[in-house]
């Protein structure tokens, strides 16, 4: 019966784990040059921004707990512990895809208030990268809810079954 109540728990820290190292790689492998108007040449990295570095970090971040949660023991105390930090994982992947996702829109549409003009018309690799490191992010901002739900259903089963 243990082993049935773990399987969905590990099914979805699986596809967690795969969702924020794809995100990690996806955003760290992003970087394109082009050259505009006459001869002036510009790189995009996501090392550029501040931004994009701690999406980094925090899908790093969550890639070491989630690999460390899969291979925790059933039968271990640090289970209680679990539900916290699936709590604190998903807002700082929450946070780090929301400031993600306003500078990715600033880079794809610009702001003309601000005199920013759009970049992704001249790096489009650049940008088809960070779209696909930030789809990454939501998938994982998504299963870890999904996981933080399951916790606390299995918490409040705990708590109400007669002894």
């Amino acid at each position: 019966m243990a082993m049935a109540k773990r399987f969905p728990d590990f099914v979805l820290r699986l596809v967690a784990l795969a969702a924020t190292i794809s995100a990690t790689i996806a955003m760290v492998t992003s970087h394109e040059s082009a050259t505009v108007f006459i001869n002036i040449t510009f790189q995009a990295k996501y090392s550029y921004s501040p931004t994009f570095k701690y999406f980094v970090v925090i899908n790093a971040i969550a890639s070491g707990y989630g690999l460390a949660a899969l291979f925790l023991p059933s039968k271990s105390s640090l289970w209680r512990l679990v539900l916290i930090l699936d709590l604190v994982i998903l807002l700082l992947l929450n946070s780090s895809l929301s400031a993600a996702l306003a500078i990715g829109y600033v880079g794809k549409k610009g702001n003309g208030h601000a005199g920013w003009l759009p970049v992704c018309g001249e790096v489009p690799k650049f940008c088809n990268h960070v779209i696909g490191a930030l789809v990454s992010g939501f998938v994982a901002v998504i299963i870890y809810f999904l996981l933080l739900l399951h916790s606390l259903h299995n918490l409040i089963n705990l708590l109400t079954s007669k002894p």
